[in-house]
């Protein structure tokens, strides 16, 4: 399942290790020095135009990466938990025929 976090991106709800939030863990300095090298790497990857509330990290295929979001942790966490929308049995329930 896939899962929108904002900026057009969505990602694998499977590959998320974590959701953080930023008021919340940006004060320590090594959830500062996490972020600072995730951007060094290159493993960041700004999901928004405006101020983050929160981010995310993610494992797939061996590589992680950081994701700043636009939405708090609250929200983005109800999308990964609510139930996968789009569960047919059959072509005959699909709603685009």
């Amino acid at each position: 399942m896939y899962v929108d976090i904002g900026g057009n991106l969505s990602v694998r709800a499977e590959s998320v290790v974590g959701v953080f939030d930023l008021d919340n863990t940006s004060w320590s300095k090594w959830t500062r020095q996490f972020l600072q090298q995730a951007e060094a790497d290159g493993r960041l990857i700004e999901a928004t135009d405006t101020l983050p509330k929160s981010f995310l990290v993610t494992l797939e295929y061996g590589i992680s990466r950081v994701y700043l979001t636009q939405y708090n942790a609250a929200v983005l966490e109800r999308r990964f938990s609510a139930p996968r929308a789009g569960k047919f049995s059959s072509m005959k329930e699909f709603p685009y025929e």
